[in-house]
């Protein structure tokens, strides 16, 4: 089977040009609906962790419904990649997006623990279960169906506007929530305001699905022949995979260290207020948006490879002594100015990860081998919060974080030097 079928830009140039623009906006819009989602439980149930689950185990709560999530995520990569596949990447979408708006507006509904008591905790977990799944199929799909429609030369760019999307919707739903709270008195969050940006994701994805029935088509036509996971991670393209599996772990080290990590420590270590926090980790997710952007952008210069084997080395060099930084500065401007660079050096990276996993993989695997390269590689550094401890009693509280600030920048490089596979199997020849 050749490594790509002919496309309906091919055969069908008027309809093509519509149809590529409304992948576009649909891998842009969609991928903003998916952070949304994803960022909502960590932001909004933040505030109303006591009164929704009970005052017993609040972390241990609060950490549970992340981790339904994290599972749920390379499932659904592994159960909807081969599908989209096999029946086309639209079809996938829209079942994942309705699953998504489903569970998400489930999650609005849920009573309080004094009405429910542990079944709340329950129906939230499961909620979010379902929804990593949706997730993790969401991104097998939408993305590499976009990359698919769009020119060559614009694939970097749109990689970067894609990947963008993750930071402002992060910033969005930062502060729809502290307008909430800042107009509706404590009570009143807890019983019904936490729900408002529950409500909000699941109309986005709802939305999304419909624009995704009436104005995008699949650019290949799905192959009849069934696919699986094994023909990815132990099968022909099993050597690609374990590359990009290095090179995401890498991406996924260096995120949760410069933001959830530096968020904390910026908290207990300077103490800084929570609206001083919000405003140094808002300045840094600005910077890094538009840095994704013109990273994608470059890519399409210097080579998608080529770029990350350069940019392990420039992360590995400098995103320590950017954190370390931070506890040097004698002024929350110098604090920004730290945070932004650590920021700007290492989740800038993400720029061009859309088409990159997108160019190594033949059509008729792509959304396989996008989805689980994606999905699976998160969750040993999403583990942190086990072997981050261990390592800070044996090397510091600040110096811990640097070397595994180092690891991530090498694990993208090595990633990436090792990947010797064709490179861009999205172009037809």
């Amino acid at each position: 089977m050749p490594h790509n079928t002919l496309t309906a830009a091919s055969t069908q140039p008027a309809r093509s040009n519509h149809t590529s623009r409304a992948a576009t906006r649909g891998a842009l819009a969609s991928n903003y609906v998916d952070q949304f989602d994803i960022f909502v439980p960590v932001i909004a149930l933040a505030p109303v962790t006591a009164s929704l689950f009970g005052e017993d185990n609040l972390a241990r709560s609060a950490g549970l419904v992340f981790v339904a999530t994290l599972i749920g995520r390379p499932l659904g990569a592994a159960v909807c990649g081969p599908l989209a596949d096999r029946f086309g990447r639209t079809r996938i979408s829209t079942l994942t997006l309705a699953g998504i708006s489903a569970t998400t507006i489930i999650i609005a509904a849920v009573p309080s623990h004094e009405s429910w008591g542990l079944w709340t905790l329950m129906t939230v977990l499961l909620m979010r279960f379902l929804g990593g799944i949706f997730l993790g199929g969401q991104y097998s799909a939408a993305i590499p169906l976009a990359m698919e429609w769009s020119r060559p030369h614009n694939r970097g760019a749109l990689s970067g506007a894609i990947m963008a999307m993750s930071p402002l919707a992060n910033a969005s739903i930062a502060a729809l929530s502290l307008a909430l709270l800042a107009t509706l008195p404590t009570d009143q969050y807890a019983q019904w305001g936490w729900r408002i940006p529950f409500v909000l994701s699941a109309l986005l994805a709802a939305v999304m699905l419909l624009f995704y029935r009436r104005s995008v088509s699949d650019n290949l036509i799905p192959s009849t022949t069934q696919r699986t996971v094994q023909s990815v991670a132990v099968g022909e393209h099993r050597r690609v995979f374990w590359h990009i599996f290095v090179l995401m772990s890498g991406l996924w080290l260096l995120t949760n260290m410069a933001i959830p990590v530096v968020t904390q420590q910026l908290s207990a270590h300077r103490d800084f207020e929570p609206t001083q926090v919000t405003l140094v980790m808002l300045c840094g997710t600005a910077a890094s948006a538009v840095t994704m952007f013109a990273a994608g952008h470059l890519s399409t210069f210097t080579g998608r490879r080529r770029f990350y084997t350069v940019s392990g080395v420039v992360i590995a060099t400098f995103a320590p002594a950017a954190f370390l930084g931070i506890w040097q500065a004698s002024s929350i401007e110098l604090v920004i100015a730290c945070v932004v660079a650590l920021q700007v050096c290492t989740v800038s990276a993400y720029g061009p990860i859309g088409v990159y996993l997108s160019e190594r993989f033949p059509a008729e695997v792509r959304s396989t081998g996008y989805g689980l390269g994606y999905s699976l590689s998160i969750v040993i550094p999403a583990l942190y919060p086990y072997y981050l401890p261990v390592l800070q009693g044996w090397l510091g509280t600040h110096a811990a974080v640097a070397c595994l600030l180092a690891l991530g920048g090498l694990l993208v490089g090595v990633g990436a030097t090792l990947d010797r596979s064709r490179g861009d199997h999205l172009t037809v020849g």
